[in-house]
């Protein structure tokens, strides 16, 4: 069943705010194998004129996914997650994430599509440091599959 467009342009309240700490900064650079020195030393950062450690671009997901969660669990939206792939993601960012930030994250369903029986549906998660300033937007993108036919 195909998800219900009058849900485009519902906005979730904004999250608690996640805390960025350099551990985890550097946890996740470690992962995705990025050596870059300004991601694991304050001081490499600082001359790059950022106050500490900056986050690698991606980081930002886990904590916008976990924001999307509230559109996904929405039981009046009706997804079945079961059935769900992540389809695209992007980031427009104004300025880097950096250790100390506390950040919170107000998602928007900017657009719900249906093609071939699956449904498209593209999250907007805003991202504000702690004065209410703009960090990232984050564009994510979910395909739930269509149902097989018995």
């Amino acid at each position: 069943m195909a998800l219900d467009q009058s849900f485009v342009g519902r906005t979730y309240p904004a999250t608690a705010p996640y805390e960025v700490g350099r551990e985890k900064i550097r946890e996740f650079a470690e992962a995705i194998g990025d050596a870059n020195p300004a991601y694991t030393d304050p001081a490499a950062a600082r001359a790059l004129g950022y106050p500490d450690v900056i986050a690698p671009p991606t980081f930002v997901f886990a904590v916008t996914f976990k924001a999307a969660g509230e559109v996904i669990q929405d039981p009046q939206l009706g997804l079945d997650y079961s059935r769900v792939v992540h389809g695209d993601q992007r980031f427009a960012y104004t300025r880097p994430v950096r250790a100390g930030d506390r950040l919170t994250v107000t998602s928007t369903i900017e657009k719900i599509k249906s093609m071939a029986g699956s449904d498209f549906l593209t999250i907007r998660g805003e991202v504000h440091d702690e004065r209410g300033e703009h960090v990232v937007t984050a564009h994510t993108m979910l395909v739930a599959r269509a149902a097989e036919e018995a």
